[in-house]
């Protein structure tokens, strides 16, 4: 029998839960807002309720022995061997903090289940998600690139999630792309995030390289306000012809395709599924991503070079969580 498992996506707007079936994947699923100024203690709780109500649920169709486990995909620097969570952002006030054995205890002390539970960076879980049910299940190694408020990265390597020594492997977005320009995002100057994060997209837009004030069409999607202007303008307007628009797309990817070249030449990697609510604007940024990752690496290098879409949407950190625990030995590296 497939087994099953739970599945739980920590942000810092929302707690997105899931039962997840091997097989046939997300059977039920939730999502409440996140406590925030509860703090690390009332997360806890609300994680701990919200699991243990999905697994009442689905202990009513599904066998108990085929239980294997919760896995939590969280914001910030993740230990997954000690189960750690670090100064996460968007969770102000948790600093390091036992975030698996708290909400082991807590379901086993509040709700009498008694579960193993796992830990993982939330790109790193999308990407473990990607590679078993998504956009990179074809591929044995990997990078999965999320765009969003952020830029994000989790790196499948030989069908494992490579994390790196202390955890941080796959930040693409702090990979330096423009270390003299004027964008400085966390304190470091020319960041892939610093350039291409959400709002910066915006501010690309509206600069006047950009011209976006003299595009009729991107001032009547805004109502002319333009500090109301979304990528999602952008992508309406780009596809409508609007030339700022067009410009300002073919900028985003070409900085992307700078950074997956990096990525390239310097571990080989090939292959890029590119999630995240911006990547919605498709061959809008894979186009031109792909033209500058091109132009950006050496012949000997272009074959076997793609960049897909992710296919799990924003519940790829739930597929990922569980399915760290369905093969959790292997899949967090412990077998090497």
């Amino acid at each position: 029998m497939p087994s099953w498992a739970i599945g739980i996506d920590l942000g810092g707007t929302n707690i997105k839960t899931a039962v997840v079936d091997e097989a046939a994947g997300i059977l039920f699923e939730d999502t409440r807002p996140t406590d925030v100024a509860a703090g690390p203690d009332g997360v806890v709780r609300q994680l701990a309720f919200m699991a243990s109500e999905l697994c009442q649920r689905a202990a009513e169709t599904l066998d108990a022995d085929d239980f294997a486990g919760i896995g939590l995909g969280a914001p910030g620097a993740v230990d997954a061997a000690k189960g750690t969570l670090s100064y996460p952002p968007n969770l102000p006030g948790w600093g390091r903090y036992a975030l698996r054995e708290e909400l082991r205890l807590r379901l086993e002390r509040d709700h009498g289940l008694r579960s193993p539970v796992i830990i993982e960076n939330d790109a790193n879980a999308a990407a473990y998600g990607e590679a078993i049910f998504g956009g990179g299940n074809a591929f044995r190694d990997f990078m999965l690139v999320t765009l969003g408020t952020g830029v994000g990265g989790g790196i499948i390597l030989d069908r494992k999630l490579y994390r790196g020594p202390n955890g941080t492997a796959g930040e693409i977005g702090f990979m330096i792309v423009d270390f003299e320009g004027e964008s400085v995002h966390a304190g470091i100057r020319g960041t892939i995030e610093g350039l291409i994060g959400k709002e910066r997209i915006v501010e690309m837009a509206c600069s006047t390289e950009m011209e976006a004030e003299r595009s009729p069409r991107l001032a009547e999607l805004c109502n002319r306000d333009f500090s109301r202007l979304s990528p999602r303008h952008l992508e309406q307007a780009a596809k409508e012809g609007d030339a700022a628009a067009l410009r300002t797309w073919e900028r985003i990817g070409s900085i992307l395709g700078v950074g997956l070249a990096n990525v390239t030449a310097l571990m080989d990697i090939r292959k890029f599924v590119i999630g995240g609510g911006i990547s919605a604007a498709g061959e809008l940024i894979f186009k031109p991503a792909m033209m500058q990752l091109h132009r950006s690496t050496l012949p000997s290098m272009h074959d076997g070079l793609e960049i897909v879409p992710a296919r799990l949407g924003n519940k790829a950190g739930i597929y990922g969580a569980a399915a760290l625990c369905f093969n959790s030995e292997k899949s967090s590296g412990l077998d090497d």
